[in-house]
């Protein structure tokens, strides 16, 4: 179905909220202003604009159907009253600003009410328009459109922190595009080998580091993270560092290869560490050490002896997301069965939690959820072998300061947020 959320980003206040779907809408929510007389219930989110942002293309060239589908949504830092955000599909990525409008002009000289020109012979006099106040309107407008950089399915698009550059990743290459300049982009990385036989892995994510505009990441199909520094050369296919932990010989399988691919990379606030999900973990690397991670985190470790079903329904291949907190010290990641985890860096406390209708009523409070392996259940469990693999949460999101979620669980948009400040709840 259309409906089918593909990304989520809060924009870099959190006052904005932007899902994307297969369909190639935008639909961008707004958070209501707490009010005077209930100062407890904290502002909800509601729809502020939708648009059609990609509608589905076919390249006569290729012969091939580009689907509408938005793969990612960057919002730009806000400069004016206006916001701006990108999105892309497989292929073309589009700026958009997004204004409002609750004033319109009143009383030309030339013009009646209706915008028709009057009759000049009737116009004796000279009289000032004035600006009437009108309903709010949200008008969203495509500013550019960057098209022709790739030839693979772009995975990843990323705002540098100078505000005016920003690149977009594909399988084989990343672009680095000025924000201004839509003709043509600067190739920074391009891991195509000349024999595409020889081809042993891809580029599956990547992201600008948040503080220093010519330092970025990618991580790769085979596991590995790799930072490039933009002054060291132009083009940097000789990366800076190479973060990879050595397999365990004990954990070998057919899989090994496949679950190890990453699919998401995260920079902390801080810029210090790297945030990656793989199939079954995700760790935190420390940008100082390329040896191993300073942390891994199993998400579902009782996937482990059910691999081969999941290669079978093709779940082996889904790509999760994972996201920080404000302050660094609690990461988020989706799984299956409309789950989703939370493990606090400091206490090493984790947490499953559920986004489901039940949970959604107003005021509920999440209750944490456990799956059992083997024989012994207790009373709430959930057995492994009930688990729905259709329900993923593939597409998580932390507003940038507050204890305020977002999860997307197929066609659902679920925001949970903390009433109590604890940061495990």
């Amino acid at each position: 179905p259309a409906d089918i959320i593909s990304t989520v980003e809060f924009n870099h206040t959190g006052e904005l909220l932007a899902t994307g779907d297969k369909g190639g809408r935008v639909v961008i929510f707004q958070r209501e202003p707490e009010s005077k007389n209930e100062p407890y219930s904290q502002g909800e989110y509601n729809v502020y604009s939708t648009f059609q942002s990609h509608e589905p293309e076919f390249d006569y060239l290729k012969s091939l159907e580009i689907e509408e589908k938005i793969n990612k949504i960057k919002w730009l830092p806000q400069q004016n009253a206006a916001h701006s955000l990108l999105s892309t599909n497989d292929k073309t990525i589009k700026l958009w600003k997004i204004t409002e409008r609750d004033k319109r002009p009143e009383g030309y000289n030339l013009k009646d009410e209706e915008g028709k020109l009057k009759d000049l012979s009737t116009v004796t006099s000279l009289q000032v328009p004035v600006l009437k106040p009108m309903d709010l309107m949200v008008e969203v407008t495509p500013r550019r459109i960057f098209a022709n950089g790739h030839t693979y399915h772009v995975n990843s698009i990323s705002v540098n922190s100078d505000c005016e550059t920003y690149m977009s990743a594909d399988d084989l290459r990343i672009n680095l595009w000025h924000l201004a300049i839509t003709d043509r982009s600067f190739n920074i990385v391009d891991i195509k080998p000349a024999n595409m036989e020889d081809l042993t892995e891809v580029i599956t994510a990547s992201e600008f580091h948040p503080h220093h505009c010519n330092l970025f990441v990618y991580s790769s199909s085979k596991g590995s993270l790799r930072l490039c520094d933009m002054r060291a050369s132009a083009l940097c296919d000789k990366h800076s560092k190479l973060y990879e932990e050595p397999e365990d010989p004990s954990n070998r399988s057919f899989f090994s290869e496949i679950i190890s691919s990453v699919s998401d990379v995260k920079f902390s606030h801080s810029g210090r560490y790297m945030l990656t999900r793989d199939y079954l973990t995700v760790k935190v690397w420390d940008l100082n050490m390329e040896t191993k991670p300073v942390e891994t985190y199993q998400v579902h470790d009782y996937l482990r002896s059910k691999l081969c079903s999941l290669y079978e329904n093709d779940c082996i291949f889904d790509k999760f997301e994972c996201a920080w907190n404000g302050s660094d010290s609690v990461i988020m990641t989706g799984a299956y069965n409309n789950f989703f985890r939370m493990f606090d860096r400091n206490t090493k406390r984790d947490v499953t939690l559920e986004a489901s209708r039940e949970s959604s009523k107003p005021r509920a409070i999440l209750k944490p959820r456990r799956v059992c392996v083997g024989g012994k259940r207790r009373k709430d469990d959930i057995s492994v072998d009930s688990l729905d693999f259709t329900k993923k949460i593939l597409h998580t999101a932390w507003h940038p300061t507050e204890n305020i979620i977002a999860i997307a669980a197929t066609n659902n948009l679920y925001i949970f947020q903390d009433k109590v400040n604890s940061e495990m709840h």
